[in-house]
């Protein structure tokens, strides 16, 4: 792997947490200059004295001053405060490689912004491409950025589509756990709780995209990154629901060959793989016994009962602010459902009203859309007011 200097976006989420572990496996060629975080400043802490970066933001004054007191006097990083801090440590001249894993469209700016300097950026954050991807495509493009994406699907059809030229590909099939409600009757979703849809089968990730997956609106935003990533229309992009979660992602080629990407559900191999692209080292991850016996799953999903995977492809279809619109109002949809605002099926129901309430636009700067968002944003939580129920699920189940 070449020498690489790191800004990490996230540091304590789970794809931070894991880039910081594939660090320590590889010594020193892999060194952190600056780390980002949220309110885990605990953790936060326990990583600058490891890690020792040389700057750290934070969302916050509060956050600055509980850090400064956990911090041994030795150990005395830079320490800002707020998004432009985000920006900076995003375009910094010793960074060479941006790991962008904040959730939400708080990591918007600074990945947009790494691309303009021409990082390499390791891409774990949906809503780049979610929200602005014809803009973040823009400004790879003009300044020879490296969008590699983390994601174990994008992932999984980078490394596919090494196997021949693009043009010569002719589809591109994601795959998808199904989530926990995979088998669950319609009717029944209705009445599903937070607790239920926090189960995940295959992976452990924060509680929106858990819940984004239990909906498949998180394989509707991959299909859309898909399309910004590998230049695929939505016709030439097909989710295919695989339970056990081993086939990340198939490209069919022109004569009919398809190649898969098989690997164990351990997200260090694809951020490993976006550190040392093009090389390929050794991943610290579990190799997959192929004398064990095993069974592999496929079916289409169910876009009647998951109707969000259809909104997906539907907003890709328009184009313009409708996928920044659909993000924003199921950020708050799916906030609302975790606070006993909102029922599961009302997810869908709010995102779709929104998106049928905000006037179609084409931003065309990353402030543009993120006045969109806003707007999506306040529309959705006037949305989700009219809509608010607070019946317990078992009780509305049992009939009382």
């Amino acid at each position: 792997m070449l020498p690489r200097t790191l800004t990490v976006l996230g540091s304590t989420g789970s794809i931070g947490t894991n880039t910081l572990d594939v660090v320590r496996q590889h010594g020193g060629t892999l060194q952190v200059f600056a780390l980002a975080a949220g309110r885990n400043v605990t953790l936060l802490s326990e990583q600058i004295q490891e890690f020792r970066p040389q700057v750290v933001v934070l969302p916050d004054e509060a956050g600055r001053q509980e850090l400064i007191k956990l911090l041994p006097k030795t150990v005395a990083p830079d320490i800002l405060i707020g998004p432009e801090a985000l920006v900076a440590i995003s375009v910094a001249q010793e960074v060479d490689t941006v790991m962008s894993s904040i959730v939400g469209v708080a990591g918007l700016e600074a990945t947009h912004a790494a691309a303009c300097c021409g990082k390499r950026i390791g891409l774990a954050n949906k809503e780049s491409l979610v929200s602005a991807g014809k803009l973040m495509m823009e400004a790879v493009a003009r300044h020879r950025a490296e969008l590699i994406p983390v994601d174990s699907e994008h992932n999984g059809a980078h490394q596919c589509l090494r196997a021949g030229l693009r043009g010569e590909a002719r589809k591109l099939i994601l795959t998808a756990s199904g989530g926990p409600f995979r088998n669950t009757p319609k009717a029944d979703l209705e009445f599903v709780t937070p607790a239920d849809a926090l189960k995940h089968p295959t992976w452990k990730m924060g509680n929106r995209i858990t819940i984004d997956s239990a909906t498949l609106m998180n394989k509707g935003f991959e299909v859309i990154e898909a399309h910004w990533l590998f230049a695929f229309s939505p016709d030439e992009i097909e989710v295919v629901v695989h339970p056990q979660s081993s086939v990340h992602a198939m490209v069919e080629y022109e004569d009919g060959s398809v190649i898969a990407q098989v690997s164990a559900t351990d997200m260090r191999m694809p951020i490993q793989y976006a550190l040392s692209w093009p090389e390929r080292d050794a991943a610290p991850v579990p190799r997959i016994d192929w004398t064990q016996p095993r069974s592999w799953d496929f079916h289409a999903p169910d876009f009647d009962k998951f109707p969000l995977l259809g909104l997906a492809y539907d907003s890709l279809r328009m184009g313009g602010s409708a996928s920044c619109i659909l993000n924003a109002a199921d950020e708050i949809a799916v906030e609302a459902f975790l606070a006993g605002k909102l029922g599961f099926t009302g997810i869908a129901r709010t995102v779709q009203e929104t998106l049928e309430r905000i006037p179609h636009s084409e931003p065309r700067t990353i402030a543009e859309v993120l006045t969109v968002d806003l707007l999506a944003r306040d529309k959705a939580r006037e949305i989700v007011e009219k809509r608010a129920v607070l019946v317990p699920s078992s009780m509305a189940r049992a009939g009382k």
